[in-house]
């Protein structure tokens, strides 16, 4: 009977529960969905318009634009043009190129000036009992100078007018390259103006030179408007905003690295087409950003990112700091012998300070075998003071 009653219950509650339940409608979370949307929609933007500024990134993250980049997809690797391929070819048939064996290997000193060179008796003692490792070449650009030293004399090359800021710079530097070039004993090319002088003896500066592993050539990146400020889009698609570079033009290069120089057309056109003074408002000076960016694009791992020639920017001017008289002391020259580090400062708000030490073959060295910028007037000291400040 409890077996029955029990049947007619479960049956009654199937007859009660009879026909489709109808629920009511699930309400979306709409605002899951907006956010959804919306943060889909920045990361495709992000990706397709990188932010330009690194102020728009921190607005995201702390750490600025590369977190944004750690996570978002690589972008899609660009066609080389015709000329860059080209040009890749040379660069790397070049730098795979064996050095052609020379009974004594010489450095090649290039001095760029526009008339005399007042410290040759300086560099007459300098050069003096080492004349089967050197050769000089001189370029003066408004008239051919008087020498007073017998390791100047003849060795002017063809000159032309050299305007600063312009591409006539670059000129007067690939100009003694090529004429440099033509001596196969040269293995070593330093770029000197005449304002330089040398802070060691002789054989210090051949051995750093001719027994390095890379070339010394000023670049760095700076986002202010003294380097990235300076690009021009006109230089597309070749040169793209995050490889140009900025440096002093000073600098000291292995043979296969100034074959490149002479070889190259490409980034060399660019250069003398859009990066020049007043063009589109802005103030390009080719000869500090020429060379950084084209080693940085075509042999970055060549450089060693820094000048071997000291130049005094503290006074934050248009020129570096001219060294008079009164300031050419033992202890100045020391100092600038003794310093193991390269600063450089970018010229944005930030003024953000990369440092880097001075490595060769690996190995912590004094950064500067140069110095610049020195006044005629100090010559007799930089005489007297020469056989002690040159000194290891």
């Amino acid at each position: 009977m409890k077996t029955s009653q029990l049947w007619r219950l479960g049956m009654g509650d199937v007859q009660i529960l009879h026909g489709a339940r109808h629920r009511p409608p699930l309400k979306r979370p709409m605002w899951i969905i907006v956010l959804v949307s919306m943060v889909s929609l920045f990361l495709v933007c992000a990706y397709i318009y990188p932010p330009q500024s690194s102020n728009a990134c921190y607005v995201f993250s702390s750490r600025g634009c590369k977190v944004l980049t750690d996570w978002l997809p690589p972008a899609p690797a660009r066609e080389f043009t015709d000329d860059e391929i080209v040009s890749r070819i040379v660069v790397r048939e070049i730098l795979n190129t064996p050095s052609i064996p020379t009974k004594k290997a010489k450095i090649a000193f290039m001095f760029l000036t526009t008339s005399l060179l007042p410290f040759e008796k300086l560099w007459d003692k300098f050069f003096s009992g080492h004349e089967d490792r050197f050769s000089v070449y001189v370029h003066a650009s408004k008239e051919k100078p008087v020498h007073v030293s017998r390791y100047f004399v003849d060795r002017d090359v063809r000159s032309d007018k050299v305007i600063w800021g312009q591409i006539s710079m670059i000129d007067a530097e690939r100009r003694l390259l090529a004429n440099a070039l033509g001596d196969p004993d040269n293995q070593h090319f330093v770029l000197l103006s005449d304002s330089c002088v040398p802070l060691y003896k002789f054989d210090y500066i051949y051995n750093y030179l001719i027994y390095s592993n890379m070339s010394y050539l000023d670049c760095f990146y700076d986002p202010g408007p003294h380097g990235n400020g300076r690009y021009s889009e006109h230089m597309l698609p070749e040169i793209e905003l995050k490889d140009f570079r900025k440096g002093a033009q000073w600098f000291s290069m292995k043979r296969q690295h100034a074959v490149i120089v002479m070889a190259d057309s490409l980034y060399y056109t660019k250069f003398r087409d859009y990066c020049k003074p007043g063009l589109d408002g802005k103030n390009c000076i080719a000869d500090e950003h020429y060379l950084p960016t084209f080693f940085h694009i075509v042999d970055p791992g060549g450089i060693a990112n820094w000048s071997v020639t000291h130049v005094d920017w503290s006074e934050r001017k248009w020129h570096p700091k001219l060294y008079r008289t009164q300031d050419v002391t033992s202890a100045l020259l020391k100092n600038i012998t003794s310093i193991n580090l390269s600063i450089h400062v970018t010229s944005d708000e930030k003024r953000d300070v990369q440092v880097q030490s001075c490595l060769w073959n690996g190995t912590t060295r004094p950064c500067y075998l140069f110095a610049r910028k020195f006044h005629p007037e100090t010559t007799n000291n930089l005489l007297k003071l020469f056989a002690n400040y040159t000194s290891l």
